[in-house]
């Protein structure tokens, strides 16, 4: 959402230019790495034989003027993590940018990639001269040592952008891609998803939410597929200045392809007492004991209450439900504590939430501010 990727960059060049340069961040956790991480995400294998069980996570980082997909591994539950291979699009080579990257286990075979096969995209483009930006995708089938380049989801047909690339398998077992596009002339952005039956042709391009007001934008999607067969997808809608510019909705679809009408902008999820979230959602699934539905867990990037002031708990906050996302939602403690209040591309931006594997805890990846640096900061709490 261009909003606040420009709030985002105006704040690096009042850091690199004015010599504002934030104070040390407060945020509870461990480093991920002692540079800059950003568009944090965890995963951990089940699909891997062997390696089942491990943790991956994934940061955009730099390497003097190259974008980098930074993969890091833990092989003890999240306590500790370590770098073991890096993503070196040369599309993102140069200077010509990165952004918003997203890591996948495939659970199934998808054409001729095998279950388990680890898939990573994201946007690029967004800097070069003459701007055509894509969303394109790597492989890996060595737990992340390596990857190649394998498809491109889509390309942009002029100098807007392509954002926020996210996996999902559909009821069919394709492989379908969500993101966030500008590109269409009409609608300031719009959610599309397209699929894949082999990981290499991407087919069936479409609006799952294009707003009937056209000055509308939402974006960030996040897909997670409930024991019921139900797929539930978060995501923020920037619209016109207000008190819920860029609040957290969710919509669902019964197989992961068909959302209903693009104009039907979901719903707002929020706690009994009625706060809300607003930018950078992320929502994850968990099991949990006694209900066969498990649990859902999710996060925003600040936490509101209902009159519209910023929620104490902003930043330290992540809720739960049990009930598939109806009905309220309940706080609990997040396992990193953001401290910066800033809304730019760095604090608690698009947090990584990854539960444990009976739902008891969960692992968060979540950015803040060090200095000048936006760094990934780990930890585990009950959940």
């Amino acid at each position: 959402m261009r909003s606040l990727r420009s709030l985002g960059l105006l704040a690096l060049l009042s850091v690199l230019l004015l010599g504002q340069i934030p104070p040390a961040a407060a945020a509870t956790g461990t480093p991920l790495r002692t540079d800059t991480g950003l568009y944090p995400r965890a995963i951990r294998l089940e699909h891997s034989g062997s390696a089942n069980g491990r943790v991956l996570a994934s940061v955009v980082t730099f390497q003097g003027n190259n974008g980098l997909g930074a993969i890091h591994e833990s092989t003890d539950g999240g306590a500790s993590f370590a770098q073991v291979g890096a993503v070196a699009d040369p599309e993102a080579a140069g200077g010509q940018g990165l952004c918003c990257s997203t890591l996948y286990e495939l659970p199934q075979q998808v054409g001729e990639l095998p279950a388990g096969t680890l898939l990573w995209s994201a946007s690029v483009g967004q800097d070069e001269p003459g701007r055509r930006m894509a969303i394109r995708v790597f492989r890996s089938n060595d737990i992340g040592r390596s990857w190649q380049y394998l498809s491109t989801v889509a390309a942009a047909p002029n100098d807007r952008g392509l954002w926020e690339p996210e996996f999902s398998v559909d009821a069919e077992g394709n492989l379908v891609c969500h993101y966030s596009d500008e590109t269409d002339g009409v609608h300031s952005q719009k959610l599309v998803a397209a699929r894949t039956s082999d990981g290499l042709t991407w087919t069936g391009h479409h609006d799952t939410l294009a707003s009937g007001l056209n000055s509308d934008r939402p974006g960030m999607a996040v897909v997670r597929r409930l024991p019921s067969g139900t797929y539930f997808m978060s995501y923020e809608i920037c619209a016109a200045a207000g008190q819920y510019a860029c609040v957290v909705h969710y919509r669902t679809s019964p197989d992961g392809w068909n959302w209903g009408s693009p104009t039907d902008l979901g719903i707002r999820p929020e706690t009994a007492d009625g706060k809300y979230f607003k930018h950078a959602p992320t929502v994850a699934w968990a099991p949990e004991p006694g209900n066969p539905q498990g649990k859902l867990l999710l996060v925003g990037q600040v936490m509101y209450n209902r009159d519209g002031s910023v929620a104490a708990g902003s930043g330290k906050t992540v809720w739960t439900n049990s009930a598939s996302g109806n009905g309220a939602w309940r706080e609990i403690a997040a396992p990193v504590a953001v401290s910066f209040t800033t809304v730019d591309f760095c604090p608690n931006y698009s947090s990584a939430l990854l539960p444990s594997a009976d739902g008891a805890q969960v692992l968060e990846v979540a950015t803040d501010w060090d200095g000048g640096v936006c760094k990934p900061y780990f930890a585990t709490g009950a959940s």
